[in-house]
């Protein structure tokens, strides 16, 4: 009886060793063998509750919390790195679910060999990157979620640019000959009626840094460039401006429901499968991080050029513009495939050879 007060029932148990007690034992005598019969019942449904519930804590005390997993994750330096700011935050103070050594590269072919070789499970890349990896590996790779949409703008030193229609006759400077931002900028200017070879200059420029130079020496001047880019050019020259999101008019001009899909979280096939409750794990912290990112700005600044990754002053004002979400499931599906077959389209090679099978895309 002592051991079930001890357990939480002291209240009822204790009243009726109570009630037993109060009687004298001419009445104890008096009740004979059916007030020991009684008593002896109250013990023994007593004693098994007690074992029950010994046995209940013994069992939950034999479970072990799952043991955290050593995880290697990695990202371009940009805005495709920015959204898991969080997560990098968290795991430099232990506080994720799994142990993630982060690699924060300057450009895609510093991740190639490791996301190739397995080394590196998890990675955010260019999603046409993600694409050339899947062919590439026989399918070994898989997009869990997109991290970016569209970092391009449309920039003028001038208020004539109001849609893509008014860029006709126009010179544009940008960079990216030979790879997504032509296949980009070729289809939205078809897409709004203009010929990219016959309506419109375009200058190709190696290096961002380049256009921007320009844009801040030029009193009437169009460029199609990236964020942060965009955000350095304009401290520079106070009469630029941004005219055009590329992605609303990428969507405007598409029935499909795609995007200009810029990164995407690739993941290791094997990986996922093996680690599944990790890799959700994963997600959630990333999608968390993604909306502790957008809706703290500041903060999330202040942590960009932590982790190297981009001036903090910078990235204040870069972070509105770099379209940072995290959409998985078929949302992310209807929006890659469109873009993929846009960049297929134009030059095969920029995907990999080939549209990437149904198996492209990792679901929960």
């Amino acid at each position: 009886m002592r051991i079930v007060k001890s357990m939480g029932g002291a209240g009822k148990m204790e009243s009726i060793e109570n009630a037993e007690g109060a009687g004298t034992v001419k009445n104890r005598r008096r009740r004979g063998r059916a007030g020991g019969a009684g008593r002896t019942g109250a013990r023994a449904a007593a004693m098994l509750l007690v074992f029950g519930m010994a046995a209940g804590m013994l069992a939950g005390c034999g479970k072990k919390p799952a043991e955290k997993i050593d995880i290697a994750v990695a990202a371009l330096k940009g805005p495709t790195a920015i959204g898991m700011i969080q997560v990098m935050e968290n795991a430099e103070n232990k506080e994720t679910a799994n142990n993630y050594n982060f690699t924060i590269a300057g450009t895609a072919d510093e991740l190639t060999t490791g996301i190739v070789k397995g080394e590196i499970p998890i990675a955010a890349v260019p999603c046409n990157l993600a694409s050339v990896l899947y062919n590439r590996t026989g399918g070994a790779v898989q997009i869990a979620a997109i991290n970016t949409i569209s970092v391009l703008y449309i920039v003028e030193t001038g208020e004539t640019i109001q849609s893509a229609e008014d860029l006709k006759g126009r010179t544009i400077y940008s960079t990216g000959k030979g790879t997504t931002p032509e296949y980009t900028l070729n289809y939205l200017l078809r897409a709004a009626g203009i010929d990219p070879e016959k309506d419109v200059t375009i200058e190709y420029k190696s290096e961002a840094t380049e256009v921007a130079a320009i844009m801040a020496e030029s009193e009437d001047a169009v460029a199609m460039l990236p964020q942060p880019y965009v955000t350095v050019a304009m401290t520079q020259n106070e009469k630029l401006r941004i005219a055009l999101d590329v992605a609303a008019e990428w969507e405007k001009y598409t029935d499909d429901g795609s995007s200009v899909v810029t990164g995407v979280v690739l993941v290791n096939k094997a990986f996922a499968s093996e680690n599944k409750a990790a890799l959700d794990a994963f997600l959630d912290e990333y999608a968390a991080s993604v909306q502790y990112v957008t809706e703290n700005v500041e903060d999330a600044a202040k942590l960009v050029e932590k982790f190297d990754i981009v001036k903090a002053a910078v990235a204040a004002k870069a972070i509105p513009y770099c379209n940072i979400v995290f959409l998985e499931g078929e949302e992310m599906r209807t929006k890659v495939d469109g873009y993929l077959k846009v960049l297929f389209d134009q030059q095969p090679s920029s995907v990999g050879g080939e549209l990437p099978g149904e198996d492209f895309y990792y679901s929960r």
